[in-house]
Protein backbone atom coordinates (compact mmCIF):
# COMPACT_ATOMS: atom_id res chain seq x y z
CA UNK A 1 0.00 0.00 0.00
CA UNK A 2 2.95 2.37 0.61
CA UNK A 3 3.94 1.96 -3.04
CA UNK A 4 0.55 3.22 -4.09
CA UNK A 5 0.77 6.24 -1.80
CA UNK A 6 4.24 6.92 -3.22
CA UNK A 7 2.73 6.82 -6.71
CA UNK A 8 0.18 9.41 -5.67
CA UNK A 9 2.65 11.64 -3.90
CA UNK A 10 5.76 11.25 -6.05
CA UNK A 11 4.45 10.83 -9.55
CA UNK A 12 0.98 11.97 -10.33
CA UNK A 13 0.43 14.79 -7.85
CA UNK A 14 3.96 16.17 -8.29
CA UNK A 15 3.30 16.98 -11.95
CA UNK A 16 -0.11 18.56 -11.37
CA UNK A 17 -0.58 22.16 -12.47
CA UNK A 18 -3.30 24.64 -11.56
CA UNK A 19 -4.41 27.30 -14.02
CA UNK A 20 -5.50 30.87 -13.27
CA UNK A 21 -9.09 29.66 -12.70
CA UNK A 22 -8.06 27.02 -10.17
CA UNK A 23 -8.51 24.09 -12.58
CA UNK A 24 -6.12 21.20 -12.12
CA UNK A 25 -4.39 19.78 -15.17
CA UNK A 26 -1.40 17.69 -16.20
CA UNK A 27 0.90 18.00 -19.21
CA UNK A 28 1.10 14.91 -21.40
CA UNK A 29 4.87 15.12 -21.83
CA UNK A 30 5.37 15.19 -18.07
CA UNK A 31 2.96 12.27 -17.66
CA UNK A 32 4.90 10.42 -20.36
CA UNK A 33 8.07 10.68 -18.28
CA UNK A 34 6.23 9.79 -15.05
CA UNK A 35 4.87 6.64 -16.72
CA UNK A 36 8.34 5.67 -17.94
CA UNK A 37 7.68 6.05 -21.66
CA UNK A 38 10.94 6.92 -23.41
CA UNK A 39 9.48 7.84 -26.80
CA UNK A 40 6.69 10.29 -27.48
CA UNK A 41 5.61 8.24 -30.51
CA UNK A 42 4.76 5.27 -28.30
CA UNK A 43 3.04 7.42 -25.71
CA UNK A 44 0.91 9.19 -28.30
CA UNK A 45 -0.64 5.78 -29.12
CA UNK A 46 -1.69 5.48 -25.47
CA UNK A 47 -3.10 9.01 -25.59
CA UNK A 48 -5.09 8.21 -28.73
CA UNK A 49 -6.54 5.11 -27.07
CA UNK A 50 -7.57 7.23 -24.10
CA UNK A 51 -9.19 9.78 -26.41
CA UNK A 52 -11.14 6.97 -28.08
CA UNK A 53 -12.30 5.67 -24.69
CA UNK A 54 -13.38 9.21 -23.76
CA UNK A 55 -15.37 9.59 -27.00
CA UNK A 56 -16.95 6.15 -26.68
CA UNK A 57 -18.07 7.07 -23.16
CA UNK A 58 -19.94 10.05 -24.63
CA UNK A 59 -17.67 12.65 -23.05
CA UNK A 60 -16.44 15.67 -24.98
CA UNK A 61 -12.73 15.07 -25.63
CA UNK A 62 -12.09 18.83 -25.77
CA UNK A 63 -13.28 19.15 -22.17
CA UNK A 64 -10.47 16.85 -21.02
CA UNK A 65 -7.76 17.26 -23.61
CA UNK A 66 -6.34 20.54 -24.97
CA UNK A 67 -3.45 20.81 -27.41
CA UNK A 68 -0.79 23.38 -26.51
CA UNK A 69 2.43 24.37 -28.24
CA UNK A 70 5.67 24.69 -26.31
CA UNK A 71 9.08 25.99 -27.22
CA UNK A 72 11.92 23.74 -26.09
CA UNK A 73 15.66 24.24 -26.23
CA UNK A 74 17.42 21.82 -28.57
CA UNK A 75 20.95 23.05 -27.97
CA UNK A 76 23.27 25.64 -29.53
CA UNK A 77 20.95 28.42 -28.35
CA UNK A 78 18.16 27.22 -30.63
CA UNK A 79 14.67 26.06 -29.85
CA UNK A 80 11.76 24.48 -31.64
CA UNK A 81 8.05 24.20 -31.22
CA UNK A 82 6.60 20.91 -29.92
CA UNK A 83 3.07 19.74 -29.34
CA UNK A 84 1.93 18.95 -25.82
CA UNK A 85 -1.47 18.48 -24.24
CA UNK A 86 -3.16 19.76 -21.11
CA UNK A 87 -5.01 16.83 -19.56
CA UNK A 88 -7.84 16.57 -17.06
CA UNK A 89 -7.70 14.07 -14.22
CA UNK A 90 -10.25 11.94 -16.08
CA UNK A 91 -8.17 11.68 -19.26
CA UNK A 92 -5.06 10.94 -17.13
CA UNK A 93 -7.03 8.07 -15.62
CA UNK A 94 -7.85 6.77 -19.10
CA UNK A 95 -4.23 7.15 -20.19
CA UNK A 96 -2.99 5.14 -17.21
CA UNK A 97 -5.64 2.49 -17.87
CA UNK A 98 -4.50 2.23 -21.50
CA UNK A 99 -0.78 2.28 -20.75
CA UNK A 100 1.59 -0.72 -20.66
CA UNK A 101 0.96 -2.59 -17.36
CA UNK A 102 4.33 -4.33 -17.63
CA UNK A 103 5.84 -1.00 -16.53
CA UNK A 104 5.86 -1.00 -12.73
CA UNK A 105 4.83 2.64 -12.46
CA UNK A 106 1.87 2.03 -14.79
CA UNK A 107 0.75 -0.97 -12.75
CA UNK A 108 0.96 1.15 -9.60
CA UNK A 109 -0.99 3.90 -11.32
CA UNK A 110 -3.70 1.49 -12.39
CA UNK A 111 -3.92 0.22 -8.83
CA UNK A 112 -3.97 3.78 -7.45
CA UNK A 113 -6.92 4.75 -9.67
CA UNK A 114 -8.73 1.48 -8.91
CA UNK A 115 -8.42 2.16 -5.17
CA UNK A 116 -9.57 5.78 -5.60
CA UNK A 117 -12.60 4.53 -7.56
CA UNK A 118 -13.42 2.00 -4.86
CA UNK A 119 -13.13 4.67 -2.17
CA UNK A 120 -15.65 6.81 -4.02
CA UNK A 121 -18.00 3.83 -4.39
CA UNK A 122 -17.86 3.24 -0.65
CA UNK A 123 -18.46 6.92 0.09
CA UNK A 124 -21.46 6.93 -2.27
CA UNK A 125 -22.86 3.79 -0.62
CA UNK A 126 -22.51 5.35 2.82
CA UNK A 127 -24.09 8.59 1.59
CA UNK A 128 -27.12 6.72 0.23
CA UNK A 129 -27.77 5.30 3.70
CA UNK A 130 -27.95 8.74 5.34
CA UNK A 131 -31.24 10.34 6.27
CA UNK A 132 -32.26 13.58 4.55
CA UNK A 133 -31.04 15.61 7.53
CA UNK A 134 -27.72 13.76 7.64
CA UNK A 135 -27.25 14.37 3.90
CA UNK A 136 -27.93 18.08 4.36
CA UNK A 137 -25.36 18.26 7.16
CA UNK A 138 -22.88 16.28 5.09
CA UNK A 139 -23.24 18.64 2.12
CA UNK A 140 -22.86 21.67 4.40
CA UNK A 141 -19.67 20.19 5.85
CA UNK A 142 -18.32 19.47 2.34
CA UNK A 143 -18.90 23.10 1.33
CA UNK A 144 -17.00 24.27 4.39
CA UNK A 145 -14.10 21.95 3.57
CA UNK A 146 -14.01 23.13 -0.04
CA UNK A 147 -13.96 26.78 1.06
CA UNK A 148 -11.09 25.98 3.43
CA UNK A 149 -8.99 24.40 0.66
CA UNK A 150 -9.70 27.17 -1.83
CA UNK A 151 -8.33 29.86 0.49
Amino acid sequence: MDYIENYKEKSFEDIKHIDENGNKFWYARELQIALDYKKWQKFINVINNAKTACEQSNFMVNDHFTQVDKMVDIGSKTSRNIIDYKLSRYICYLIVQNADPSKEIVALGQTYFAIQTRKMELIEDEYKRLTKDEKRLYRRKQKMVIKFYIK
